[in-house]
Order: structure tokens, then C-alpha cells, then sequence
């Protein structure tokens, strides 16, 4: 049987596997999306502060003022915290993430989805 360069036969399973190398550029990439977001125009380092109100009442206001948002306001805040929680912050301290948390519960409130 002729093996393929890029593929190799895993000997416990009897599937086939395919080789990955890591480039550079690979990693971060959850970090890049926070940076750069096409949707919404964050404020620097506003997940790294202590206020959940003030993470907020950020977030708000950089939903409100895009116009390159595909959703509602409140739909692209919600989600950029959400994402930022999920994937860039998975490491994250649980008073931070507490933080985090309390001001999705805060962004609720300010667009009056409570």
C-alpha cells in the first residue's frame, strides 16, 4: 500500500491522519478578531477593566455608533463580549471572568432586555 506524503497511517486506529505544522501567524488569532473587528470599534483594553459598568456602557456605545454591524446593537455587544469570554479570555481568572460576566448582566440592562 502506497502511503502519500502529507497523510500518515496511524498504527492504533487504522485511520489516517494528517500531518499540521503551526505557522506563526496561526496563533491568536481569537486575539486578532478582538483587535480588528470589522463589526465594532472597541475601546482599547475594555475587557481588562474592573467596572462591569463601565465595560458596559463601552461596549454600547461602540455598537451604537458602527455602521458596519450585520445586527442589532445590542446582538453585536452582546456577541463581542460573548466571544471575547469564550475563545480570547479562556485562561482567564475567575474574578475576571466574574467581572465578564456581570457586565453581560449590565449590557442587558442598558439596551432594557431584562
Amino acid at each position: 500500500m502506497a502511503r502519500s506524503a502529507t497523510a500518515k497511517k496511524s498504527r492504533n486506529t487504522g485511520r489516517r491522519t494528517r500531518k499540521t505544522t503551526r505557522r506563526g501567524s496561526g496563533r491568536r488569532w481569537s486575539a486578532r478578531v478582538t483587535r480588528t473587528s470589522d463589526a465594532l470599534d472597541l475601546d482599547r483594553g475594555v475587557f481588562t477593566w474592573r467596572d462591569p459598568k463601565r465595560i458596559a456602557r463601552s461596549l454600547k456605545r461602540s455598537a451604537e455608533r458602527s455602521r458596519r454591524r450585520k445586527t442589532d446593537a445590542y446582538r453585536s455587544a452582546l456577541s463581542m463580549l460573548t466571544f471575547y469570554l469564550n475563545r480570547a479570555g479562556k485562561n482567564l481568572p475567575a474574578s475576571r471572568r466574574k467581572t465578564l460576566q456581570r457586565a453581560k448582566a449590565e449590557l442587558r440592562s442598558a439596551f432594557g432586555r431584562e
